[in-house]
């Protein structure tokens, strides 16, 4: 069935896309990017996000303090600041420019052209938000990882380790890059099946066998 395969693939294109979009928001927001266990007193764990830091003690007591200015935040900190809302929004407009597109939805039915651009631009929009996902979650990544092995700083001190959310946000990046590619790729226009080949009419002459009728005899085989 030619074009049957498109249906699914969108259908889990945009599961994926959605669960991306959501990751990334609670990536965004979750002060889980960074944790330090402090040497000296291992019952507080401290988590830093892109808008606070959180202190949870073993009572189960978590006290969270924002940053006190954007501009004295690593360079890091604010650029995934302005990127990951900017995933957010782009995951958000992907969605829904997709969601127009698919093969389910009501409207623009008949215009099939406009659905498959709606497609296309909704894969291409999802692929931006995933590469502004990966970005800085990679970055803040590579930067944890060299001030962990830093050797100017003495072994005495604290150093902080991976958090869940960077792990979240490479899921969420990863999700949405292959939503968005499983939506573009289903915006391909279904091959026509081949039109079946025209049989022309036997002419006189194929009745006849292939001979040329004299004109003395064409009265006999009328």
């Amino acid at each position: 069935m030619a074009g049957g395969w498109r249906a699914p693939a969108q259908a889990g294109g945009m599961v994926l896309a959605l669960l991306g979009w959501v990751s990334s928001c609670v990536t965004t927001f979750v002060p889980l990017w960074k944790s330090l266990n402090l040497d000296l007193n291992e019952l507080e764990v401290w988590s830093m996000g892109l808008w606070q830091v959180c202190i949870a003690q073993e009572e189960g007591v978590v006290e969270c303090r924002p940053h006190g200015s954007f501009l004295a935040l690593p360079p890091e900190l604010r650029v995934s600041r302005l990127l990951m809302c900017l995933s957010n929004g782009l995951g958000l407009l992907g969605c829904g420019l997709a969601a127009a597109g698919m093969e389910g939805w009501t409207p623009c039915r008949d215009r099939p052209g406009l659905k498959r651009r709606l497609l296309l631009a909704g894969g291409a929009v999802l692929g931006a938000a995933a590469v502004a996902t990966l970005a800085p979650v990679s970055w803040v990544a590579y930067n944890t990882v060299l001030d962990f092995w830093d050797d100017t700083v003495p072994d005495i001190v604290p150093r902080w380790e991976f958090g869940e959310a960077t792990f979240l946000g490479w899921f969420a990046g990863a999700f949405l890059a292959a939503g968005g590619l499983l939506l573009a790729c289903s915006a391909r226009p279904a091959v026509p099946p081949p039109a079946p080949a025209c049989r022309q009419p036997p002419s006189p002459r194929d009745l006849a066998g292939g001979h040329h009728l004299h004109p003395k005899n064409a009265d006999l085989v009328i």
